[in-house]
């Protein structure tokens, strides 16, 4: 199965969906590259501009992601751009 080879990565503050009743405006994004690795989740690894992230390419699903080699904060979330279908 061939995988994307980047997405846009968008860093979003959880807080504001309850306030908005959607996603909040993100306050980071990133473009993330595959690096041909296998993350611990299982899923493919890309890592980019301070976010390494495992993505499922199926369903464009952030697994797991560290932020400038850290876990992500509560009330953070991390998600693919919405337009983002990844570059092959």
């Amino acid at each position: 199965m061939s995988h994307p080879q980047s997405y846009e990565l968008l860093l979003i503050p959880d807080h504001s969906r309850t306030r908005t009743g959607g996603p909040g405006r993100p306050i980071r994004s990133a473009v993330v590259a595959a690096t041909g690795e296998t993350g611990a989740s299982g899923y493919p690894r890309y890592t980019g501009e301070g976010m390494e992230a495992d993505i499922d390419p199926a369903t464009r699903t952030v697994e797991a992601v560290l932020i400038d080699g850290e876990e992500l904060d509560p009330g953070m979330s991390v998600q693919v751009a919405e337009g983002d279908r990844g570059k092959r």
